[in-house]
């Protein structure tokens, strides 16, 4: 995996140990964890320049109070009631259940994050839990590099496994028409936004609302992923995870809830990710008003302890602890 201590770009291993099941994700007879390569995605670059070129237009050539309030509002809108409500809490681990059009609606407002369709985001989700399960995590999946390396592995690359294992999406996602539409379609629904901002605002409203609010996206939850599996607070220790989470303080404003990642590797099933006190989640906020307006069910909380994280077998023979830089 390593050379003299530093991650490489590619990685095997002979010895394979023994792969573990991660809900939707199955290994088959010749998968391996960690036999793979990081390699350049090009369409995921480019987009990540071509909205940060955007974003750089925005700030230099149109400084408009009324832009930046439009970049607010959908930044807060789309990362909150989307990526971290819909993509995260309801599509991808099913916290509550939600009547369809609204789940279709938060899952829609999260493929304006900018990330990938609803596919793509289950699958990079499910294959990030599913390394950070094994004996063995490689350094991509596990945020092992540098600040520097790791952003250009995450935000421009990909990690190809040579012999993947079988991800199941389910039938939820499979035989939904409006999800396979999206996931074909997911880059050009930001036209969807485009269109009315450039009728109130024109280009000052487009850069500030599309472009730099998807870079600004991008950018972020990269960093919140990064340093949420390196430093941070922690309650509960996932010994049965090679790769551990952490608890960000400070930063449950602006990501709605998401940096208490720490209890969410504790209890992965719960809608309510800050637990303790002082742990603002803005997140779980939202899911209870949705619940107070009857558009919520089955909010599944830590509580529960069916939700808390059962050690596989076999247990990985050693625990990622803290890691410094």
């Amino acid at each position: 995996m390593t050379s003299a201590g530093r991650p490489t770009d590619s990685f095997s291993q002979d010895h394979r140990p023994v792969l573990r099941a991660t809900g939707r994700v199955v290994p088959l007879p010749d998968t391996s964890a960690t036999d793979g390569r990081i390699v350049l995605a090009p369409a995921k670059a480019a987009w990540l320049a071509a909205h940060g070129l955007g974003g750089l237009a925005a700030i230099l050539f149109f400084p408009q109070w009324s832009a930046l309030a439009v970049f607010v509002l959908l930044t807060g809108g789309t990362i909150c009631a989307g990526h971290s409500v819909g993509m995260h809490r309801l599509l991808i681990h099913r916290s509550f259940r939600a009547p369809r059009p609204v789940e279709y609606l938060l899952v829609w407002l999260g493929v304006l994050v900018g990330m990938a369709g609803p596919f793509g985001m289950v699958r990079a989700h499910d294959m990030r839990d599913w390394h950070q399960r094994q004996a063995v995590c490689p350094p991509h999946p596990s945020h092992d590099a540098g600040f520097w390396r790791d952003a250009w592995w995450q935000l421009c690359c990909e990690f190809r496994l040579t012999h993947p294992p079988r991800l199941n999406y389910g039938p939820e996602l499979e035989n939904s028409g409006f999800y396979r539409i999206v996931e074909r379609s997911w880059m050009a629904q930001q036209l969807i936004v485009a269109v009315p901002l450039y009728l109130l605002g024109g280009w000052a409203f487009v850069l500030w609302g599309v472009c730099l609010r998807v870079f600004v996206s991008l950018v972020g939850h990269w960093a919140v992923g990064h340093y949420a599996h390196r430093r941070g607070e922690q309650i509960w220790p996932a010994p049965q995870m090679s790769v551990q989470g952490y608890n960000l303080k400070g930063l449950g404003l602006i990501t709605f809830g998401e940096n208490w990642h720490a209890n969410h590797h504790a209890f992965p099933d719960s809608a309510r990710l800050g637990l303790g006190p002082g742990q603002f989640d803005p997140g779980f906020v939202f899911v209870r008003l949705l619940e107070r307006l009857g558009l919520a069910r089955d909010i599944k909380l830590p509580e529960d302890e069916a939700l808390a994280m059962t050690p596989p077998s076999p247990a990985p023979s050693a625990v990622a602890m803290q890691r410094s830089g």
